[in-house]
C-alpha cells in the first residue's frame, strides 16, 4: 500500500514531474496552505505532512490518527507544536541547510534593495518623476562595499552571507549565544553600535534564550543613526511597532523585510506605506533550486519511513520512536 502524504501546498510543473517516478509507492494529496476544507478532510489519513507554513496545532495533530512524520520543508518547525507531535508518538523532521544557498541570495537582494532605496526609486521612474534625480541619493544611498555588516546569527545562511557581502567589500560582524572565538565575534549591543546593515538570522524560540523581540525598541534605538535592518528569519524576532516607529522617525535608514510578525501580512500594516521599507512575502526561500533540495529530502525521509529505518534529521524525541 501506498505510503499517504499530505502536502501542503500547491505543485508546479516541475515538482510533479520530480515526484512521478515515485508515483507506485508515495501517493501525494496537495492542500493549498488556506484551503481548510481540504486540509482536514485528507488529514485523518495523512501518514506524513509535508509542511511549509501554515500553523500546525495541537488540536490538528489529534485528528491525524495515522500521522508518523511531520516533515517540515525548510529549518524553523516555530509552526509546529513539537510538544503536541512528541506527545502523540510523532516525528518531526526539517531540513537544515536546504534553504541556505536560497535565503542568503534573498538577504542580499533586500540589503541591495533597502541600501539603494530600490522600492521608493521604482515607483518614481513608474511614475514619470525619477528625473532629476534626488539630491539625496549621493548623501544616503551606500555602496556594500562601504557597508559594516553584522550578523545575528551565525548558522548555514548567515555564513553565505558573510561569503557574499565580504566579496563585495564589506567587513562583517557576526553575534551568537556565547563567543566562539573568532575575531569577528561582537556581542549583541557592540555589533549593533557598529553595524551599518544588521541582518537577522535567528530561529524564533521561546527559550531560555527567548529570540521573540529580541530586537525591541532599546535595541533598535542603539543602531547606528541611518542603519538598515534586514530580516529573512521570523518576522517575531523583532518587535514590528518599534521598527515602524524607528523608520518613520528617520532614525533607521531603511529596512529589507521577508518575514513579518503576522502573516500573510494584513493591507492595514504600516510597514506596507513606508517608501524606506523593501518588501517580500516569505518567499526568500522559494526557488526551483530550494523545492529541488525540499524534495529530494522529503522523499529519501519518505522512504526511510516505508523501510523502518531512522529517519533523518529529527527534531523532537516522539514517544516510542
Amino acid at each position: 500500500m501506498a505510503l499517504r502524504v499530505l502536502a501542503h501546498f500547491i505543485p508546479g510543473s516541475k515538482v510533479l514531474d520530480f515526484l512521478a517516478s515515485e508515483a507506485d509507492w508515495l501517493d501525494v494529496r496537495w492542500c493549498a496552505a488556506d484551503d481548510d476544507i481540504t486540509f482536514y478532510r485528507e488529514l485523518p489519513d495523512a501518514e506524513v505532512i509535508w509542511h511549509v507554513l501554515r500553523p500546525l496545532s495541537a488540536a490538528d495533530l489529534r485528528r491525524a490518527s495515522r500521522l508518523r512524520l511531520v516533515h517540515k520543508l525548510g529549518a524553523g518547525v516555530n509552526t509546529v507544536d513539537v510538544a503536541a507531535a512528541s506527545e502523540q508518538g510523532i516525528a518531526v523532521a526539517n531540513m537544515p541547510g536546504a534553504n541556505a544557498a536560497s535565503v542568503a541570495e534573498g538577504t542580499v537582494l533586500l540589503m541591495l534593495a533597502a541600501l539603494r532605496r530600490l522600492p521608493a526609486l521604482d515607483r518614481l521612474t513608474r511614475q514619470g518623476r525619477g528625473w532629476p534625480s534626488d539630491p539625496q541619493l549621493g548623501e544616503t544611498v551606500r555602496d556594500i562595499g562601504g557597508c559594516t555588516v553584522g550578523l545575528v546569527g551565525y548558522g548555514n545562511i548567515a555564513k553565505r552571507v558573510e561569503q557574499m557581502v565580504a566579496a563585495m567589500g564589506a567587513t562583517v560582524l557576526h553575534t551568537s549565544t556565547g563567543s566562539d572565538g573568532l575575531p569577528t565575534w561582537r556581542g549583541l549591543p557592540e555589533l549593533l553600535a557598529d553595524s551599518d546593515v544588521v541582518s537577522l538570522h535567528v530561529p524564533l524560540t521561546d527559550g531560555p534564550p527567548s529570540t521573540h523581540n529580541l530586537l525591541g525598541a532599546d535595541e533598535l534605538a542603539a543602531m547606528k543613526p541611518g542603519a538598515v535592518l534586514v530580516n529573512t528569519s521570523r518576522g517575531g524576532v523583532v518587535d514590528e511597532a518599534a521598527l515602524v516607529d524607528a523608520l518613520r522617525s528617520g532614525r533607521l535608514g531603511a529596512a529589507g523585510l521577508d518575514v513579518f510578525a503576522v502573516e500573510p501580512v494584513a493591507p492595514d500594516n504600516p510597514l506596507l506605506g513606508l517608501d524606506n521599507v523593501a518588501l517580500t512575502p516569505h518567499v526568500s526561500w522559494y526557488t526551483v533550486d530550494t523545492m529541488r533540495r525540499y524534495l529530494e529530502q522529503a522523499v529519501a525521509n519518505c522512504r526511510r519511513l516505508r523501510d523502518g529505518q531512522r529517519l533523518a534529521n529529527v527534531v523532537n524525541q516522539p514517544t516510542g520512536y
